[in-house]
């Protein structure tokens, strides 16, 4: 079993040496961080590259130029992780929003479904008490009252960022058509990964707000994202499990 971590990163200067920490210090053999860095100009792909000189094994960095944005960011970070030879690939923010303690039960789950999503609206999951009744009131809107309905997405936290894939799935996706770039990224796999017919299973996660620094999903950022849902099913509508790709010989 090879597991890798693509972590995407811009800004986290203070949040990504605890947070690889917490990933070493997981007892999963075998497991490898990619740090996904697009031009942080607070020097977090500098700390990244000491991350990696220190363990050469385990942690490596991907530095990105050109446009930015986490669509680019995890397509290429996918990618990487694919052509390392990953067996399975988990995909997370790097503020411990989303927790390593969870890592060892997605790989437990996984090896009976295609993708694990770590959810915040299944029952047993909860959001940070501190967050705002705005904030909270937009992301439920945002699945429950919106993307899901328009989309016909089966599952209930259809924002998630904390996944975890088999390498069949993401061969399967023809990562070439996913063309969000922002935080509707990860509503533009759910619904791909639906519409190919895959396996998912939603456990509950404890959502904590960022530790250190300013979110970066803005109000308008969120209302962007909505829009574009439209485009996504549009985009898409036409799939089915006959369009998965088959892998390269």
């Amino acid at each position: 079993m090879k597991p890798i971590v693509v972590v995407p990163t811009y800004n986290e200067a203070e949040n990504i040496t605890p947070l690889v920490t917490a990933l070493l210090a997981l007892e999963i053999e075998g497991l490898e961080t990619l740090i996904v860095d697009d031009a942080s100009p607070d020097g977090t792909g500098r700390i990244a590259d000491g991350l990696a000189r220190r363990y050469p094994e385990r942690v490596h960095v991907l530095h990105r130029t050109g446009p930015r944005g986490l669509g680019r960011a995890y397509r290429a970070g996918f990618r990487w992780a694919l052509d390392r030879g990953a067996d399975y690939i988990i995909q997370m923010d790097a503020d411990f929003s989303h927790h390593p303690r969870y890592i060892p039960r997605f790989l437990e789950k996984v090896r009976e479904y295609d993708v694990v999503v770590g959810s915040r609206y299944v029952e047993g999951g909860r959001l940070d008490e501190r967050w705002g009744l705005g904030r909270y009131l937009l992301s439920w809107w945002a699945n429950s009252v919106y993307a899901r309905p328009i989309l016909g997405l089966k599952v209930k936290d259809a924002t998630a960022g904390f996944k975890c894939w088999r390498r069949e799935v993401l061969e399967a996706i023809d990562l070439e058509t996913i063309r969000s770039n922002g935080y509707v990224f990860q509503v533009e796999m759910a619904y791909v990964t639906q519409k190919l017919g895959f396996r998912v299973l939603e456990i509950p996660i404890y959502f904590e707000d960022r530790r250190i620094g300013r979110s970066k999903m803005s109000i308008p950022v969120k209302i962007e994202a909505a829009l574009r849902v439209w485009q996504v099913w549009w985009r898409h509508r036409h799939l089915s499990p006959r369009d998965r790709r088959k892998p390269a010989s």
